[in-house]
């Protein structure tokens, strides 16, 4: 899917839309996204911050995707394992920042040649307005080369 595509049709993808989670950007070759929340009556808590399953929202499929794009279609790759470490109540628009870079993907390709399985762990931190730490997530991904039939 081309990254504008993709872009307008997550920006549409009902579980974001009701929570209020926007895609701002997808780079070209899926290497950078950008994902905002704006606090609202739909993903606000009891004590008026944000909703702590909107923010991991935010972040769920974002790793595994830049990772299969960039990998191509020799490649299984999931979300294996996620968590979260809330850091101080999120106020107004929160923020993630995804990023892949070559040596990490190449990596990827050289543990994986083999066919063995690869479970690395990524991090995307979640930030405010002023750029303080609302949250940090932590995404373990599976990765593996399709055998050749």
């Amino acid at each position: 899917m081309h990254h504008r595509l993709a872009k307008f049709v997550f920006n549409l993808w009902p579980p974001f839309l009701g929570a209020g989670i926007r895609v701002g950007r997808i780079a070209p070759d899926w290497r950078q996204v950008e994902v905002r929340l704006r606090l609202g009556l739909s993903n606000r808590n009891y004590v008026g911050v944000h909703y702590g399953g909107s923010l991991y929202s935010m972040t769920d499929p974002f790793f595994m995707l830049m990772t299969l794009k960039n990998l191509g279609k020799d490649y299984i790759v999931w979300d294996k394992a996620g968590s979260i470490d809330y850091i101080k109540p999120g106020r107004g628009t929160v923020t993630a920042r995804f990023q892949l870079d070559e040596a990490w993907l190449q990596a990827a390709r050289s543990a994986t040649a083999d066919g063995s399985k690869h479970l690395p762990q990524l991090t995307v931190d979640i930030t405010d307005q002023q750029g303080e730490l609302v949250a940090r997530v932590n995404k373990t991904l599976y990765i593996r080369r399709k055998q050749e039939r």
